[in-house]
């Protein structure tokens, strides 16, 4: 489907060295799962998290779900047996963490070339540092080619706060300029973007603020760190059902004979131009495909 209309509503991160949590994640109702070799796993259990995701990755890539993996960085030890590894496993993507600047992408194309890795592998990248803050739109000017291509951007919020010396409070606003700008550079070249985790548990009214502020902002998703996160996430970043009954309103509206190569109606009390109209198009196919997803994981339970 096109990238534009595969929903990332919620993307867990799920430790590659927990088998319960890798066998936990696939009743989990999560559109991406990211299985982690990076941070959540200690140095003395990364061989043995890299071969359990690889074992897990062919029973989990099926279906409208997304199978992600994260492997270390570049300049770890680890990294080249992490992508080999996934290579053979055929996830969807490979998240890579820290990648600040345009010869980051190169080296991990090359990475990923030389595992010889499928054309239809995609590969993320984790925006994380002032950095790669700065150099987002650059590093977005590449993404297309060569193969593997960039598919999105993953924010990580807390490494990105920490380089700063920002604090995240409610409201984020010491992160709003640099988050808006990740987005504004994953747009312009047409990747997905997803915002970075929110780590109190407890605080659900907070955590549903933040997932709201990131899809104002914009945000395709939001990346979890429990699966109880994911149901709040689901629902606010889909189409709500006024947003999905406005969407048939305008497209009701610009079908009317009377309407037919008008670039502007009057919808109500709203002014309507046809970039609604094809936005509303949009909002309908996502919410389509959401609905299918939600069927096939009913029949899958």
């Amino acid at each position: 489907m096109p990238a534009s209309m595969r929903p990332r509503r919620s993307a867990l991160y799920v430790p590659g060295s927990n088998e319960r949590a890798l066998d936990k994640a696939r009743s989990v109702a999560a559109d991406v799962l990211i299985l982690d070799l990076e941070d959540s796993v200690a140095p003395d259990r990364k061989d043995a998290a890299r071969d359990a995701v690889a074992a897990a990755v062919p029973g989990l890539t099926h279906g409208r779900r997304e199978i992600v993996v994260r492997v270390n960085g570049l300049d770890t030890p680890w990294v080249a047996r992490d992508i080999a590894a996934m290579v053979a496993a055929r996830p969807d993507a490979v998240l890579v963490p820290k990648l600040s600047r345009t010869d980051d992408i190169r080296r991990a194309r090359s990475a990923l070339g030389a595992a010889q890795a499928p054309k239809d592998m995609h590969l993320w990248a984790m925006i994380e540092t002032p950095a790669a803050i700065i150099n987002a739109a650059a590093m977005g000017a590449i993404a297309a080619m060569p193969a593997p291509a960039v598919a999105c951007y993953v924010i990580g919020t807390n490494d990105l706060a920490a380089e700063i010396g920002a604090r995240i409070l409610p409201g984020r606003a010491a992160l709003a300029p640099h988050l808006a700008q990740a987005v504004i550079a994953a747009r312009a070249h047409n990747l997905a973007v997803l915002d970075g985790t929110f780590n109190d548990l407890l605080d659900e009214k907070s955590f549903r603020a933040e997932c709201v502020e990131g899809r104002d902002l914009g945000m395709d998703g939001k990346t979890l760190i429990h699966p109880a996160q994911v149901s709040i996430a689901n629902q606010v970043f889909a189409p709500s059902a006024d947003e999905i009954a406005w969407a048939r309103r305008v497209i009701e509206a610009f079908a009317e004979p009377d309407n037919t190569g008008k670039g502007v109606i009057k919808l109500g009390s709203r002014m309507v131009e046809r970039l609604h109209e094809r936005q509303a198009r949009r909002t309908l196919e996502l919410a389509k495909t959401i609905a299918t997803m939600a069927a096939e994981q009913a029949g899958a339970e």
